[in-house]
């Protein structure tokens, strides 16, 4: 937490938060052309941001690209705007929510957090159906082989089944990626939902979620990327609210044993996470 509060007191990296707000998923080359800084400084700045994990970045082919990550400031809010008037800290809860609001790319959500598990560990969290039953209130039929179907079991005992829900990419301990549920009548009535917002949003382009592992000594890297949203999706407005409490629940569930509460049916998000 101290290296959150460093990398905040510098103005210069408070902007390049600014700048990937503004539009998240950004290369050096184009965080340096929006600010009066000189490539190295960017990059130093850049450093201390990712060192603190308020910022993510993904290689694409030669390419390293940069996304703000509002995990860190997640974590203070929880732990100080609970205990302290909230005045004191105003500039703080500002940041936060400009941190989750939008905008950010509008194609994909990018979440990144440090657990304190194992790799094999985190994997069963993510696959096995006693574990995502109790974290995310949905249990996974699959054998989690590249091609093999995913059958998505919802609360109330809606199972989603589709063709085109499939693994993508299965590389234990390491990446696992499969293709988002369909939104189908059956699972809008689970979560009472209106159909007809449902059926809206089951007529944007099927996406897709990957979950990248990375050990870090005694804690593991999870980067959690939700893509293929087409502009202006309702899909990724619900799934970027729900992604960030279904992380911590699981986070929580490895640390010490409990997920937090579960929201009720109606409550969740409609996207499933």
């Amino acid at each position: 937490m101290d290296e959150v509060f460093k990398a905040l007191a510098d103005g210069s990296r408070r902007r390049l938060l600014d700048s990937l707000n503004t539009r998240n998923g950004q290369t050096l080359r184009e965080l340096c052309a929006g600010l009066e800084m000189t490539r190295q400084s960017v990059s130093k700045h850049l450093a201390v941001l990712e060192a603190a994990n308020l910022v993510t970045t993904l290689w694409r082919g030669r390419e390293k690209w940069h996304y703000l990550n509002a995990e860190p400031i997640n974590a203070i809010a929880d732990r100080w705007i609970n205990q302290y008037d909230l005045g004191r800290v105003h500039a703080l809860a500002d940041l936060k929510r400009a941190l989750e609001q939008e905008p950010m790319s509008e194609h994909e959500f990018v979440y990144t957090t440090f657990i304190n598990t194992t790799p094999e560990r985190l994997w069963q969290g993510l696959t096995d159906p006693a574990f995502t039953s109790r974290y995310w209130g949905v249990s996974f039929e699959s054998d989690w082989q590249v091609g093999s179907e995913v059958v998505w079991v919802m609360p109330k005992g809606v199972r989603v089944v589709d063709p085109a829900q499939v693994v993508l990419v299965a590389e234990p301990y390491r990446r696992l990626a499969y293709t988002w549920h369909s939104l189908t009548p059956e699972f809008a009535k689970a979560y009472e939902m209106d159909p007809a917002e449902i059926a809206k949003l089951a007529g944007e382009p099927r996406t897709k979620v990957s979950f990248e592992l990375e050990p870090r000594g005694e804690v593991v890297k999870l980067t959690v990327v939700h893509d293929g949203f087409a502009p202006g999706s309702g899909l990724r407005d619900s799934v970027s609210g729900g992604w960030p409490e279904l992380l911590s629940s699981l986070k929580t569930l490895l640390e010490t044993g409990e997920p937090l509460p579960q929201a009720e049916p109606a409550e969740a998000s409609p996207a499933g996470g």
